[in-house]
C-alpha cells in the first residue's frame, strides 16, 4: 500500500481562530457553524472526554454520540508544539484514514483539530489480555505497518531525532524541582528523575545497542496505549485513534511500546506487564497479518517470532526511556493535573532494572 501523494493530504480546510482553553463553547460553535452548518445551535450537545493527559478533547453532536456526524474537537496541550510536529500529525490523520485505518479529519485551527469521531468506546486495560481482542489489536498494527511511503520517498526511524529533541529541550527548560537535580549513575532512585548529563549518555547508548538490531522502519502508531484504541463491540472491530506521534520508526518500538501500555498510565504496574505466552501469541498474530498485509507467502514459524520477540524486548527499553523524557518536560510545561514526575520514574525505573536482561539476549 502507498501513502498516497503529499498534494492530496495538504488541501486541509485552516480556521483562524483560537478556541479559549478555560471556556471553549463559544469557539466550538464558530468552527461548527462552518463543518456543521445544518446544525441548529440549541440541539447542539458537547461531551468532554477525560481520558487524554495532555490534550482536551470534546465531541460534538446532535442526537446521539454515536450516530454519524459527530465531530470531535481537540484541543492541544500547553506548550506541546515544542516537541509534537502538527503539521506531520496531520499528515498522518490523512494518511490512515486514506488506508481505512483512522477517522478522517475536518479541519484544523490556531490551537487544535477537529476530526471525525469513531463510533465505540475506548478499550478497557483488562480486554488488552483477552486474546480475540488483543489478537485483533496484533492484527491492525500488522496493517498499519504495512502502508508503504509514497514512492521514491526516503524514511528515517524518528525515534532518535524525537529522543534528541526532547534532551535539548531538558536542556533549555529549568527543572521543576530540586530532585530532578540529583543522580545516580546506575539507576534513579524511587522519586528522582536522572541529571540532563545521565540521561544524554543513556540515550547514546541505547543508540549503539539499538542501531545494530535489524527491525524494519514502518509506519508507526508509537503511542498505542488503550486511550488510543477504540473497540466497537457490536462490529467486532477496532480502530486506533491520535496520530501525534504517529511517523516512521523502527516496527520492534511500536510492538515494545504498546506491551509496555500494558502497565497503565495513572498507576503505572509492570507486574501488568504480558506473559512470555502473551506476546509469543500477539507477536504470531501480528506475523500473519504484517505478511498477508505485504503480500508474503508462508506459514509463520516459531524461530520467526522468537526474534521478533528479541528485536521487541530491547525497543522496549527505548519506549521506557522516550516516554521517560517526554513525562519529565510534562511534568515542566503542562498545566493537566497529573503526575508527571512520578510517572517519568517509574518508565526510567524500568528502563534501568530491565536493560542489563534485554541488552543480554540472543537468539543462541
Amino acid at each position: 500500500m502507498d501513502s498516497g501523494s503529499a498534494d492530496d493530504r495538504n488541501q486541509l480546510l485552516h480556521v483562524d481562530i483560537q478556541v479559549n482553553e478555560q471556556d471553549p463553547r463559544g469557539g466550538i460553535l464558530d468552527l461548527l457553524s462552518r463543518l456543521r452548518p445544518h446544525w441548529r445551535v440549541q440541539d447542539i450537545q458537547m461531551k468532554t472526554f477525560t481520558e487524554g493527559i495532555t490534550n482536551q478533547l470534546i465531541g460534538c453532536y446532535v442526537g446521539s454520540l454515536q450516530e454519524p456526524g459527530c465531530v470531535l474537537v481537540r484541543l492541544y496541550g500547553r506548550m506541546t508544539d515544542l516537541y509534537v510536529n502538527r503539521d506531520r500529525e496531520v499528515e498522518m490523520f490523512q494518511v490512515f484514514h486514506t488506508h481505512g485505518c483512522g477517522p478522517q479529519i475536518y479541519c484544523s485551527f490556531q490551537n487544535g483539530i477537529c476530526y471525525e469521531f469513531v463510533r465505540g468506546t475506548v478499550l478497557d486495560d483488562e480486554l488488552l489480555r483477552q486474546p480475540s481482542i488483543y489478537r485483533l489489536i496484533a492484527a491492525e498494527m500488522g496493517r498499519i505497518h504495512s502502508i508503504q511511503p509514497k514512492r521514491g520517498l526516503s524514511v528515517e526511524p524518528f525515534l532518535w531525532t524525537k529522543m534528541s529533541r526532547f534532551l535539548t529541550l531538558l536542556q533549555r527548560s529549568p527543572t521543576s524541582s530540586p530532585a530532578e537535580q540529583r543522580c545516580t549513575k546506575s539507576s534513579v532512585a524511587q522519586h528522582e528523575v536522572p541529571s540532563f548529563e545521565t540521561l544524554s549518555a543513556e540515550m547514546e547508548t541505547l543508540k549503539r545497542h539499538l542501531s545494530l538490531i535489524d527491525s524494519p522502519t514502518v509506519l508507526c502508531h508509537n503511542d498505542l496505549l488503550t486511550k488510543n484504541i477504540i473497540y466497537n463491540h457490536k462490529e467486532g472491530m477496532l480502530k486506533f485513534i491520535d496520530y501525534e506521534y504517529a511517523d516512521y520508526n523502527y516496527q520492534a518500538f511500536d510492538i515494545g511500546n504498546h506491551f509496555n501500555e500494558f502497565a497503565g498510565v495513572n498507576d503505572v504496574n509492570y507486574s501488568l506487564y504480558p506473559s512470555l505466552e502473551l506476546q509469543r501469541d500477539w507477536l504470531t498474530a501480528y506475523l500473519e497479518s504484517y505478511k498477508q498485509s505485504t503480500g508474503r507467502e508462508g506459514k509463520v514459524i516459531a524461530a520467526e517470532v522468537t526474534q521478533l520477540y528479541i528485536q521487541v524486548c530491547k525497543f522496549s527499553l527505548a519506549s521506557n526511556f522516550f516516554w521517560g523524557l517526554w513525562a519529565i518536560l510534562q511534568s515542566r510545561f503542562s498545566s493537566i493535573d497529573f503526575d508527571f514526575q512520578r510517572y517519568a520514574v517509574a518508565r526510567l525505573n524500568f528502563y534501568f532494572e530491565k536493560k542489563d536482561e534485554y541488552f543480554g539476549l540472543t537468539m543462541s
